[in-house]
């Protein structure tokens, strides 16, 4: 399996000549979702679903399907009749030749005065886990974490104690896109030398063999 990080939250998987693209937001590229044969969408908040990525991307492609949570699929899915799949936790499915797993149901708490959302996470071909924004941990174990570094409702030390819970073979950084460049160094040196396992990061665009 191919992973290739795009900005912000956005991965794109590519195995057997499909792609499968998870949540192509706003922060990230206007071409993210395109060549997509499915995409995963993993809650409503912008940086997440943008309905004009979603769109160009289904127009482009006919046979292409997304899949996500029930919010997100009321806003789009009478544009593409039959083409949208509204997913919640527990759920597995197939999707462009990758088997699906849902995990989790609510957004990380922001404010205790801002309601909490839904948010589910996907775990990719029982290896690739990206929890959308929630620190959420799948009863099934996880050889590559999608892990959300940088968010207005997290702290590094939550982010360590996540990556020690969901213990994965490696974590790979997303939600980065309010991460400054100065800060990155400190965020490496504690998650990699307090998480217990492998940390890397890649740049939008680059891509590594899983």
């Amino acid at each position: 399996m191919k992973l290739t990080k795009k900005s912000h939250a956005c991965v794109r998987l590519e195995k057997d000549g499909r792609t499968l693209v998870v949540d192509p937001g706003g922060f990230s590229e206007q071409d993210a979702a395109l060549g997509a044969d499915a995409v995963l969408v993993t809650h409503e908040h912008p940086d997440h679903f943008d309905e004009g990525r979603l769109r160009a991307a289904l127009e482009a492609n006919p046979a292409a399907a997304i899949w996500t949570l029930r919010s997100v699929a009321e806003r789009i899915s009478a544009a593409f009749p039959g083409r949208v799949h509204t997913v919640g936790h527990g759920d597995t499915f197939t999707a462009a030749g990758f088997e699906v797993q849902v995990h989790g149901e609510l957004h990380a708490v922001i404010h205790p005065d801002i309601p909490r959302i839904t948010n589910i996470g996907f775990l990719v071909d029982g290896s690739v886990f990206h929890p959308g924004d929630a620190l959420t941990v799948p009863d099934h174990p996880v050889e590559t974490l999608m892990l959300p570094v940088m968010a207005p409702w997290s702290k590094i030390s939550e982010v360590i104690d996540y990556v020690r819970e969901v213990k994965p073979r490696r974590a790979i950084d997303i939600h980065d896109a309010l991460l400054t460049d100065l800060a990155r160094p400190i965020y490496d040196r504690q998650i990699g030398g307090l998480g217990g396992t492998d940390h890397g990061r890649l740049a939008p665009g680059d891509a590594t063999e899983l």
